[in-house]
């Protein structure tokens, strides 16, 4: 029984530390996104390729920023049943 709650005790830590993860690859996807949209002025990529591939960073850091906020609220701030 005692090892059954440090392997859930475990998980939940590595599930901690995966959202905390996740918030930092949001603010990555997100500023390359505007990177490329707003401040990207090299000459070997044309401003279409820059805004496609600076709107799909953009609007996959929004997806992930959904999923990172729903990570957190499960993770860090639901009740464990386990820990009576």
């Amino acid at each position: 029984m005692a090892s059954n709650i440090l392997i859930m005790s475990e998980n939940k830590i590595m599930q901690q530390i995966s959202a905390i993860f996740s918030v930092f690859m949001v603010i990555f996807y997100i500023g390359i996104g505007c990177f490329f949209v707003f401040y990207f002025d090299q000459t070997y990529l044309d401003k279409p390729i820059r805004v496609i591939m600076g709107s799909t960073f953009f609007f996959y850091g929004l997806y992930r920023a959904f999923r990172a906020y729903v990570q957190i609220s499960k993770v860090f701030f639901s009740k464990d049943q386990d820990e009576d």
